[in-house]
């Protein structure tokens, strides 16, 4: 699985950006091939030197996917929409998604420890 990660900074006009979030979503959720969507807020930095206040990720089967749906009039237009209404103020980026849950891992656990 791929998904396409947006990271959103502070912004002084975050009402304006507010009133035009839900529009983006719209075009992105339109977007081919999506597989399903996750917002998080971020809550408290940890480590680093970052303005990031807001993680926007978007979920294909595969590489090419993420691709296509970037390509499509939905993708060009979400696109266009997001970089005005966060004045550029953005992180976007292609990752490959792994992940497990704890019956697996604590079944993997049980096998090195006895094997």
């Amino acid at each position: 699985m791929y998904k396409l990660v947006i990271l959103i900074e502070s912004m002084e006009d975050w009402q304006s950006f507010e009133s035009e979030w839900p529009k983006f979503l719209h075009l992105a959720e339109s977007m081919p091939g999506l597989k399903k969507e996750a917002i998080s807020q971020i809550d408290r930095l940890l480590y680093g030197n970052t303005s990031y206040v807001k993680m926007y990720e978007l979920y294909f089967d595969t590489k090419e996917n993420v691709e296509q749906a970037l390509s499509s009039s939905a993708g060009q237009e979400a696109g266009r929409l997001l970089q005005m209404i966060t004045q550029g103020k953005i992180m976007l980026f292609i990752a490959k998604h792994q992940e497990d849950d704890l019956t697996n891992i604590r079944k993997f656990k049980k096998i090195t420890r006895n094997g």
